[in-house]
């Protein structure tokens, strides 16, 4: 039996609820963590939805483990606005409000989608800007002791970075140019799959530098057991080098109890422990 700390991504999973309805249906479904992609409408969300959704998450009893930056118009297909120079108001905005958050909420972990390709500047004007926005994150971060994170993605055909190698060149980048030592690697399975990478040697290599860890299974992006990956035994390699982390559950649900390939008891919260608080909530 694996030991795993899991938590849900809330803003792939439950979206039947209301947003702020899914950490205490997490709980309710026996998890002690969530994390969220950007929550917000805008880049600059109003205080009054900043402090909704820390209320929510701290009225549902579970830890915020990880959070977005600000990244576009995700379903418009965007994947981060961090190497859009004309973006780099917002993006550092977005990046004071979400370190906000985290103090507040003692969340540690920030992704930082690298973004599209865009034909209004040149790919080394955006690695630039890249460059120069995730030093500011890392060091907007360190303040409270919090990692950036930079992510492959797969399904983004203007997205620059693919393996885990790519994502590695720029944090590379960012340590030696600013001398950022808090930007790591999120190592999404389910899209290093899906781009070729190879993904156990990926693990090998970048084990060290790996800040968070994602799943979903493939092909379909479905829950774990649903595809062909073998998740379990990636896990196993990864706990085997050492990584201790999370693991988020970013995946779709293809099914109307999403979590029912992870026995309640691995879930982190004992069961009893789950159903008195779903019943609290109904009382």
């Amino acid at each position: 039996m694996l030991n795993v700390a899991y938590t849900v991504n809330c803003s792939i999973l439950l979206t039947e609820l209301p947003l702020l309805d899914r950490p205490h249906a997490a709980r309710d479904a026996g998890f002690a963590a969530v994390e969220f992609w950007w929550p917000f409408a805008s880049p600059t969300p109003t205080d009054a939805e900043v402090t909704a959704f820390i209320r929510a998450i701290q009225d549902s009893g579970v830890q915020l483990t990880g959070l977005n930056f600000a990244a576009g118009d995700m379903p418009g297909g965007d994947r981060g606005i961090l190497s859009n120079p004309a973006m780099t108001q917002t993006f550092r905005e977005s990046v004071d409000i979400a370190v906000d958050i985290a103090e507040t909420l003692g969340t540690r972990a920030f992704n930082a989608l690298y973004g599209n390709r865009i034909p209004e500047s040149t790919p080394g004007a955006q690695d630039y800007v890249g460059a120069e926005n995730l030093a500011y994150a890392a060091h907007a971060a360190n303040r409270i002791r919090a990692t950036v994170l930079v992510e492959p993605v797969s399904g983004a055909p203007h997205y620059p970075l693919k393996t885990a190698a790519d994502a590695i060149h720029v944090i590379d980048r960012v340590q030696g140019e600013y001398g950022a030592t808090n930007v790591r690697l999120l190592a999404d399975l389910y899209h290093l799959h899906v781009n070729g990478d190879d993904v156990d040697a990926a693990i090998r290599h970048y084990c060290n530098r790996i800040g968070h860890v994602q799943i979903a299974d493939a092909p379909g992006r479905g829950e774990p057991g649903s595809g062909e990956l073998p998740l379990n035994s990636h896990l196993q390699l990864l706990a085997e080098l050492g990584y201790t982390g999370y693991v988020g559950l970013e995946y779709k649900a293809t099914r109307s109890d999403t979590f029912d390939w992870l026995p309640a008891d691995q879930r982190g919260i004992t069961a009893e422990s789950a159903r008195q608080h779903a019943e609290t909530r109904i009382q």
